[in-house]
């Protein structure tokens, strides 16, 4: 889904303009990024969390030359899901899931 499809969808769904609806998803937005950028931690029960982590200074590979290089520290924007979100994508655990290379179990007849 892209974000011209979510305002479309919401449009539809709030009786609002496109254009209005555009407004306010920009805004929303807007308003996450200022609290990231003010270290604060946004949390949209039950959606999600939008956090900053910080990442330490370390040492990496060019795959190029094979060279070392060193990675500065940085701070990154992070999405931690919550439980409601969770549950809808994951769905049941019960399940199971067959993992990569397994083989398949067949009966013989």
């Amino acid at each position: 889904m892209t974000k011209a499809d979510l305002i479309d969808s919401l449009a539809t769904d709030c009786e609002l303009s496109k254009r209005q609806t555009g407004e306010i998803i920009d805004a929303l937005l807007d308003e996450i990024k200022a609290a990231l950028q003010a270290g604060d931690k946004v949390q949209l029960i039950p959606f999600g969390s939008f956090m900053v982590r910080d990442r330490r200074r370390r040492e990496g590979r060019n795959p190029k030359t094979g060279e070392q290089i060193v990675i500065a520290a940085r701070r990154v924007p992070a999405f931690s899901a919550g439980k409601a979100l969770r549950d809808a994508v994951g769905g049941d655990k019960k399940k199971s899931v067959a993992k990569p290379g397994a083989k398949k179990v067949t009966k013989k007849r």
